[in-house]
């Protein structure tokens, strides 16, 4: 089993930046790959992006590409989603998800956080 925690979300303005961060316990942080998601009211949860378990490879929904960054520290247990430009359509409650599997399919991912949310307002 792993446990996520989400943390860093928050009320920003359009054009302002927030930093999430999922900190991981449990079995061994750096045997997993780690995503981003989000789900905004009334939609599916979508794919933000992941990261590989060496932080040699990260993937990205094209509409993030240039503004999110993600990130991992193996010594923290933590990954972190750096949002910069935010726009209102941002919105939503942010997860991390574990996976043994690289991959941008939230079916991949049996290990998720309880969520945290991001309002960006205009």
């Amino acid at each position: 089993q792993v446990q996520l925690v989400e943390s860093g979300g928050g009320l920003v303005q359009a054009g302002g930046s927030l930093r999430l961060s999922c900190a991981a316990s449990g079995r061994t942080f750096d045997n997993y790959d780690m995503g981003w998601f989000r789900q905004a009211p009334g939609k599916e949860r979508e794919f933000v992006a992941a990261i590989r378990w060496s932080g040699s490879a990260t993937l990205y929904r094209d509409s993030m590409k240039g503004r999110f960054t993600i990130s991992r520290d193996n010594a923290k247990n933590t990954v972190y989603l750096q949002m910069n430009s935010l726009k209102p359509e941002d919105t939503a409650v942010y997860y991390c998800a574990a996976a043994p599997i690289y991959s941008d399919s939230a079916t991949m991912y049996p290990y998720w956080g309880q969520g945290t949310q991001v309002t960006v307002s205009s």
